[in-house]
């Protein structure tokens, strides 16, 4: 994908996610819009890493990496990241990102239909194993510190 088309999706998600933040979740428009920034600043430096580094490893290594960096305790913006970071609620962005993902969906229904049946098969043992092994980590962990 361009840059230029990352930006325009980039874009467009974050209007819809500072509206949604602002309207459902009652937080200030500059609070969310800082926020999204801050995400999307984020996002796109991982994404210019993971295309312009030699070591090839994926963008969601890269984008966890300096998320992780910019909120950890030696970062000097960490409280800032935070302070706004954390008034952006999931929902906000993850809805206008669905969205998106269904219309392309939508788009390639054609070559989706000429799939066999055994992708669904495939599909539903990926979602339901993602979802027992992030049980039962869950559990072990809640275990371990004592919570239940």
């Amino acid at each position: 994908m361009k840059w230029m088309e990352t930006v325009a999706i980039f874009l467009v998600t974050g209007i819809i996610a500072v509206a949604g933040n602002t309207v459902g979740y009652k937080h200030p428009v500059d609070v969310a819009l800082i926020g999204y920034l801050i995400l999307a600043g984020i996002t796109l430096l991982g994404i210019l890493l993971a295309e312009v580094l030699p070591v090839k490893l994926p963008m969601v290594f890269w984008i966890s990496l300096i998320a992780l960096l910019s909120t950890s305790p030696i970062s000097p913006v960490a409280k800032t990241v935070l302070d706004y970071t954390n008034k952006m609620d999931f929902m906000a962005i993850a809805t206008p990102i669905l969205a998106y993902a269904g219309l392309a969906v939508g788009k390639d229904l054609p070559m989706f239909s000429n799939m066999s049946w055994k992708i669904i098969v495939v599909a539903l043992a990926v979602y339901t194993g993602t979802f027992v092994f992030a049980t039962v980590i869950a559990e072990a962990v809640l275990r371990m510190q004592g919570l239940i």
